[in-house]
């Protein structure tokens, strides 16, 4: 699914940090994709250096920073080589985030990889906690842990109440986690194909689809660590949402995944909301069930949403809060408008290179059948 094969038989050249010696007696290396990120990695590179079970290395891909992101963790790890002393950074311009963490595992020297994302914050405990699995089974092959929303101000807790699940509407079973907090075997990654690195957007869901394939007789490839928490900031504009969402529909086009969700949402927009409101404000008769319906949609649409918003906007003034809560119709209307603009493009960039793509559904077939070894063999 992407990943050369070769770079699982070599290090690219680099030199190997001796690893820190822990109670639980295993080796873990984390690793990071980077992309223009010099204002918030020292803040990730410091909760990294004062984790409760701190990792054995650290290994950052650079995608071709402009900003010096690169010298930064380079000038981090010369500072501050007591908490950190196995923190490198391998150059890679032009490398997107999957091919990005295909080379810094394939770099790694650990048998178990725990991957987050630059510009988010990791809990003490997180890769204790993330870990933590495998001293119980050590033949675990992937954990999912969990991330919080770290909002500042209404808009930012009504981002994370719209968009973002809380703990209880998680089902383990059919959790997919997202790289922010995530861990698997060196084996895991290997047989699963590494990361597609045809796919610039939506990746980690292929990836989790590939271990999930591993273990066809169980509910989950995962093992469940919602005290694995890391700590990110929602969206801070409308403008900047859309791009994230439109984004992500192209790549959910491009790699041809949720068919029916989509065509729900066009079906919503294109097909339920003219026909309420055509007989709103044109109807024969009883206008007023074309309001009742909008007012409906409306409410059952953003539910859920405000019902997160009681938790995540504790803090708020009633003010507040009932800004925030105005806010959460506008920011779904505003993600579903790019999910329908960008999932269309994806669409047709799959249909353009159709003879080059990988067919993922085949090879998670294929998958669920082999060994890493027979993977790595092949």
């Amino acid at each position: 699914m992407g990943i050369d094969r070769a770079l699982l038989r070599r290090r690219n050249g680099l030199p190997m940090p001796p690893f820190l010696r822990h109670n639980d007696g295993m080796n873990v290396s984390v690793i990071v994709t980077v992309f223009n990120e010099r204002a918030s990695i020292e803040r990730l590179l410091d909760s990294l250096a004062t984790q409760t079970r701190r990792p054995d290395e650290v290994v950052i891909c650079d995608g071709g920073s402009s900003d010096g992101t690169a010298d930064a963790i380079r000038a981090y790890a010369a500072r501050h080589a007591d908490r950190l002393p196995a923190l490198r950074v391998i150059d890679a311009p032009g490398a997107n985030i999957s091919r990005g963490r295909n080379l810094a595992i394939a770099a790694a020297q650990g048998p178990i990889i725990a991957a987050t994302d630059a510009g988010v914050r990791l809990e003490p405990t997180w890769l204790e906690k993330l870990v933590e699995p495998w001293t119980r089974a050590p033949d675990t092959r992937a954990v999912a842990g969990f991330f919080t929303p770290d909002a500042a101000g209404v808009f930012q807790v009504a981002m994370a109440a719209t968009v973002l699940p809380l703990r209880d509407d998680i089902d383990p079973a059919r959790f997919l986690p997202s790289s922010r907090s995530v861990a698997f075997t060196k084996a895991a990654w290997a047989q699963a194909g590494g990361y597609p690195e045809w796919l610039d957007y939506c990746e980690d869901l292929l990836f989790d689809f590939a271990i999930n394939a591993q273990a066809p007789d169980r509910p989950s490839g995962f093992v469940w660590a919602p005290d694995a928490l890391v700590h990110f900031r929602p969206r801070t504009s409308l403008r900047s949402f859309w791009t994230q969402y439109y984004r992500y529909a192209r790549g959910d086009g491009k790699a041809d995944l949720w068919r029916k969700r989509h065509a729900i949402r066009y079906a919503t927009y294109f097909v339920a909301l003219p026909l309420l409101l055509g007989h709103a404000w044109f109807g024969f008769f009883a206008r007023w069930l074309g309001w009742v319906g909008l007012l409906a949609g409306v409410v059952l649409y953003c539910r859920r949403p405000w019902q997160r918003l009681r938790v995540l906007g504790a803090a708020l003034t009633p003010g507040e809060w009932l800004a925030a809560a105005a806010l959460v119709p506008v920011i779904r209307v505003v993600g579903d408008l790019a999910k329908l603009a960008g999932y269309p493009v994806g669409l047709a960039w799959r249909r353009r290179h159709r003879a080059t793509i990988p067919d993922w559904r085949d090879d998670l077939a294929n998958v669920s059948k082999m060994t890493a070894s027979e993977y790595e063999a092949r």
